[in-house]
């Protein structure tokens, strides 16, 4: 038997992180038998003594740190308030709701009230340490057949951070079905912390994958109910069919407070983050499980740990916060290399009958532009799964013939590819007709399977081998090897990577059909480990198209990526969301800038854009698809013409002479707040700072302009001089602290401050 908190601390992904344990009485009986006493070992130096405080009444546990106020009430619901300069701040409007919600057989129990003015309290045991508070109260329903524990750990390193979990055991005779567990609820109200605000005002991330192009930064409309599905696929419109996976994390602020709800468990859990307006304009938030379990007599159900965090500023401090926790509970930052940081070309302004002529022949504008990293984009291969060259566009050895040319310029090379995806005769892509690739006819049980016993589908209408199999893990670093050590190419460029789909397919002998999606990150930890070891300068990226990323696979990368944004707004808001998660000297790619401005997406899509910019000024790491020569009228809206050629040599110019990509993001300005919307990057002895007028989304030809006064933040005291450096205009002097500038500009301002 496996205890639901061991198999949770140890994160084993051959278990549902919805574990089902057997809570049987067992008696543990010590030096028994006659056997000699083990000799005693010497006590272990104590431990720094925790400085959270802890109280506890008939209203409620009150755990106190030196910036957050956690409430555990009778109800269950755990309140999160701010400890500032201005006293508690807060989001949360409590009133009498349940802070967990569980439906059995159809019914709700919602009479279950906890015992706040007992509760156990110990030193946590979890993967953070030992310096903190576990808080644990028990409850029952008025029928008895129902036992519920509630969860609340608070460690001195996290101190605006609750982990909160909960088990659920049938007490009774007769069995319960376990329908659906809404865990960490929370209602939120704006005006709590601007009386001037209605209830819903308030801006807000989601990390839900579930749209290509849909923004997930936005401010709460009146009217609002998304589910935020998480972990597994989602079906959606269009070609793609599919996306999924996300970041477990929404969050909410205002100018002086904000609030986030999520999960911190190491696998991508099938679960979803609902967040829905009410008629009375609070909004509601928690994490939404459906174990579909039977309890029979004296089992339990153990839910994986969820969180509420409470900070100041925008989604930036939550997404940081999760972070740092998560690779506390194991799931490590990677690390960065020099070249990660390195202008990228892109050859997908050729699209996908790309040949070596057209790569080769980009070189000489290259060199000239200080690029030395190029991309064989999507389709120079013949099937997805056997990931061979074409016989029509790279013959014989062309391929590594192509790579050796380009590295005797002193170029390096991506390679496009998708792994898990494999043809099997279905549909077919935009691309392509289907055939059947060679690993699926010698190895058809390695498929997913769905609940028909059919292939099951994932992005691009493909099947997919399934991730949990040793030898499909095994067959990922034979195809790496052959990419990296063969072919000689220097990293990846992983696409449209999402998540897969779950799999029944028996011979398979998985506890949970979730097995695969939660092992999609053993393919990917495969590759990126493969590919460093074998070039450690190597560059991989994995780009989830239109969408946040997954935490299947976001710790196996080490280029994040803007990811298909839709717009100039998109870039930044994802640069600032990578270098939240990643780390504030993360390399984040900022994607083809002509992607900054998009006409007619939806179909015949023109990519216009010049906004290196939004990519300069936030920190990324410059990319651009130009199409050179001309190769006509089809690939004009990426044709860099002559006067294109001079603005991009300045800006790539401007680029690698910064480095800013290689500075500390400052997170100084709120989004959605802030006006206009500021940047900083500190880097050596400088900051930089980047702002942009409003509206400045790159839909719109005309660029919005911008006059008044500017807030330098971040400043030390002392006297500043300011330059616009992409113009080479000197701005004068500023003082700090409470350095301000009067600027007036269109679209954007980037200046560099140096004390004097």
């Amino acid at each position: 038997m496996i205890a639901a908190s061991l198999a949770k601390r140890l994160k084993f992904p051959q278990f549902s992180a919805t574990v089902l344990t057997i809570l049987a009485g067992v008696t543990l009986l010590a030096n028994g038998c006659g056997k000699q006493a083990t000799p005693a070992t010497p006590p272990a130096a104590p431990s720094p003594s925790s400085q959270l405080r802890v109280s506890a009444s008939a209203d409620g546990v009150v755990v106190d740190t030196s910036t957050a106020e956690f409430v555990l009430r009778p109800t269950g619901y755990v309140a999160a308030s701010l400890i500032s300069n201005y006293g508690k701040l807060s989001l949360d409007d409590a009133g009498s709701d349940p802070g967990i919600q569980v439906i059995a057989g159809g019914k709700q129990i919602s009479d279950v009230a906890f015992d706040v003015a007992h509760p156990q309290i110990s030193e946590p045991n979890g993967r953070l340490g030992t310096k903190g508070k576990r808080i644990e109260v028990k409850g029952k329903n008025s029928a008895g057949d129902i036992d519920e524990s509630l969860i609340v750990e608070v460690y001195d390193d996290f101190p605006n951070i609750a982990l909160v979990s909960s088990t659920i055991r049938n007490s009774g005779r007769r069995e319960v079905k376990l329908d659906t567990v809404n865990l960490d609820r929370h209602r939120l109200n704006a005006s709590l912390a601007d009386p001037s605000a209605a209830p819903h005002e308030m801006w807000s991330f989601h990390g839900a994958s579930i749209e290509w192009g849909k923004d997930n930064v936005f401010k709460i409309p009146k009217k609002f109910s998304q589910q935020n599905q998480m972990g597994s696929l989602v079906e959606v419109k269009g070609d793609l069919g599919r996306v999924g996976g996300g970041i477990p994390v929404v969050a909410f602020w205002t100018n002086a407070v904000g609030e986030a709800v999520g999960h911190v468990e190491t696998l991508p859990l099938v679960l979803s983050i609902p967040v829905e307006t009410q008629p009375d304009g609070r909004v509601d938030a928690a994490v939404h499980l459906t174990p579909h379990a039977t309890l029979q007599s004296g089992e339990a159900y153990s839910t994986p740990q969820t969180f509420v965090a409470v900070y100041s500023g925008d989604y930036y401090e939550p997404l940081r916060i999760y972070s740092d926790v998560i690779d506390g509970e194991g799931l490590k930052k990677p690390a960065n290399n020099s070249e990660d940081y390195a202008v990228s070309w892109c050859g997908w302004a050729y699209l996908a009958n790309v040949t070596p002529a057209q790569m080769l022949g980009t070189i000489p504008k290259l060199k000239e532009m200080g690029i030395h990293w190029a991309t064989l984009d999507d389709r120079w291969f013949n099937n997805y799964g056997d990931w061979q060259p074409r016989s029509d566009t790279f013959p014989d050895d062309e391929i590594r013939k192509m790579v050796q040319q380009f590295h005797q310029q002193g170029i390096k090379v991506q390679l496009w590819w998708l792994p898990l995806a494999v043809e099997d005769g279905g549909p077919g892509y935009e691309s392509h007709p289907y055939g059947v690739s060679e690993v699926v006819k010698q190895h058809p049980d390695w498929l997913i399977l769905d609940k028909n016993g059919k292939p099951a589908r994932m992005t691009r209408n493909l099947a997919s081998l399934c991730p949990a199999l040793p030898e499909v893990q095994a067959y990922y670093k034979q195809l790496t090897e052959r990419f990296i050590r063969d072919w000689d190419f220097d990293g990846h460029k992983l696409d449209n990577i999402y998540s897969v789909p779950a799999c029944y397919n028996p011979k398979h002998h998985h506890k949970s059909p979730n097995d695969s999606v939660y092992a999609m990150g053993e393919i990917y930890k495969t590759i990126f480990e493969t590919t460093r070891a074998l070039k450690a300068d190597s560059v991989t990226q994995s780009c989830p198209c239109g969408t946040p990323p997954s935490i299947a696979w976001l710790r196996y990368i080490d280029q994040a990526v803007t990811a298909d944004p839709v717009g100039s707004v998109q870039v930044r808001q994802r640069v600032k969301m990578y270098k939240a998660l990643l780390g504030p000297k993360s390399a984040v790619y900022g994607d083809h800038v002509e992607l900054t401005r998009i006409a007619n997406p939806n179909g015949n899509e023109k990519d216009l854009g010049s906004d290196f910019a939004s990519t300069v000024g936030t920190g990324g790491v410059v990319g651009t698809k130009f199409a050179w020569p001309d190769y006509g009228p089809k690939l004009s809206d990426v044709y860099l013409t002559p006067q294109k050629e001079e603005y991009w040599k300045k800006w790539i110019g401007l680029y690698n002479d910064k480095m800013l990509s290689r500075g500390t993001f400052r997170n100084l300005y709120v989004y959605g707040y802030d006006v206009p919307e500021g940047y900083a990057i500190e880097k050596d002895g400088a900051m930089y700072y980047a702002f942009f007028a409003p509206a400045s989304d790159g839909k719109d030809t005309k660029p919005a302009t911008w006059a008044g006064e500017i807030e330098l933040r971040g400043l030390a005291p002392g006297k500043y001089h300011v330059v616009d450096y992409v113009n080479g205009k000197d701005l004068g002097f500023v003082t700090a602290p409470g350095a301000r500038l009067d600027a007036s500009f269109s679209d954007h301002l980037l200046i560099e401050v140096t004390k004097q």
